[in-house]
């Protein structure tokens, strides 16, 4: 990756969590969207600025937005954004949010970054260079056995009725297998824990491109594993995705499959 992608990728990455910082823990308007998530005007206001960095940088971009949808573009660039992963936690004033970017040119993985403002922690990674962590190399977590595992998982928010019955039994059967199991509330940074080695595993159902773009990457980048529910290599428009340090993988999808 060029030098330039990497240092546009914390340009942005960053920028967009100061504006986040702006409004964080103070009152927001709230907004309800079709699919029961919510927006606040710090959702909007930090999409904005990125959505203006890369037009200016890249005007022949397709950028992917999880607010504004889509904008295609004639170049073979596409970022992949979600401006505040976490926007239900961010209203609560919980640090738990950040900002997620994915680049790619077709279906390849170019870069991704995961910002989180709150610690100032910054995730990057470049297909074919490894994972850092605010500049330092990162790798996923080296244990083979379930039961010292520290997981995470998330429940989409149409998750009701028959859906979370089948989404809890699959909680119900990871939790008896594991050490620990945590519900953060913000997928792209679960997805970076993995990827640097603070948790084992990840899996959830009902994920968006956004939630998933930068953390292909990162865990892949770090020598970690990503498949959908049956163990098939994915990509970021999958539904259902498991991220592990690889280790786990098969141990993970058999509590996932029952």
């Amino acid at each position: 990756m060029k030098l330039s992608f990497r240092r546009f990728l914390t340009e942005i990455s960053v920028g967009a969590g100061d504006t986040l910082l702006k409004y964080f823990r103070k009152p927001h308007r709230i907004e309800r969207k079709p699919n029961q998530g919510i927006v606040t005007e710090a959702d909007k206001a930090a999409e904005a600025y990125v959505l203006k960095k890369i037009s200016r940088a890249f005007p022949d971009s397709t950028i992917i937005t999880e607010e504004s949808g889509e904008y295609p573009g004639k170049g073979a660039l596409c970022w992949i954004i979600d401006p505040l992963d976490g926007t239900t936690n961010y209203a609560h004033g919980s640090p738990w949010f950040c900002v997620s970017i994915g680049l790619y040119e077709g279906d390849r993985a170019l870069a991704g970054a995961v910002y989180q403002p709150v610690g100032g922690e910054l995730f990057l990674a470049e297909a074919g260079k490894g994972t850092t962590l605010n500049g330092k190399r990162v790798h996923v977590s080296q244990g083979s056995r379930l039961g010292n595992a520290l997981v995470a998982t998330g429940f989409y928010y149409s998750s009701k009725g028959a859906l979370l019955k089948r989404d809890m039994a699959i909680y119900a059967r990871m939790n008896d297998g594991v050490l620990g199991l945590r519900r953060f509330g913000a997928a792209a940074l679960d997805i970076a824990n993995v990827a640097c080695g603070r948790a084992d595993g990840f899996w959830q159902r009902g994920l968006s491109p956004w939630d998933v773009a930068a953390g292909f990457l990162l865990v892949e980048e770090a020598g970690g594993k990503i498949t959908d529910f049956k163990g098939k290599r994915t990509d970021v428009f999958a539904k259902e995705v498991l991220a592990t340090n690889g280790r786990l993988h098969p141990a993970m999808l058999k509590r996932i499959r029952g």
